[in-house]
């Protein structure tokens, strides 16, 4: 009985120390995923797929994927070009699936929300 109680003790002991070593979230990490979580394309469309297929990934910063309105880690990603930035939503990319989660977006509106996303662009009417 001894034995079982001091192992149940280690495990609990050892749960507890291991849960103190998840990641947290830095201040700056924390106010760009809250500024992130603030921001929505000026066209009412485009917001509704903005709302139904980017947000959920892009406002969360454990997610891994670049932060809507974070133009420093939009910046490399940019260099590559829409066209691969495109490509790699239609394709899916890391952790991102094909499509990005919207099945009837065309090129259009995944310029217009990558442009949005990555702070090149205000989401405005007539994208």
């Amino acid at each position: 009985m001894d034995l079982m109680k001091s192992t149940a003790i280690g495990v609990l002991l050892a749960v507890c120390v291991l849960s103190g070593c998840a990641k947290e979230q830095s201040g700056a990490e924390a106010t760009a995923q809250s500024d992130s979580q603030q921001l929505q394309p000026q066209d009412t469309t485009l917001a509704s797929t903005y709302d139904r297929s980017c947000r959920s990934c892009h406002t969360i910063a454990a997610t891994g994927a670049p932060l809507t309105g974070d133009s420093k880690a939009w910046a490399p990603r940019m260099d590559k070009g829409m066209d691969t930035l495109v490509d790699n939503v239609v394709n899916g990319f890391g952790g991102m699936p094909p499509f990005g989660m919207c099945m009837d977006c065309g090129v259009e509106e995944f310029e217009a929300l990558i442009g949005f996303m990555a702070g090149t662009d205000d989401g405005g009417a007539g994208q």
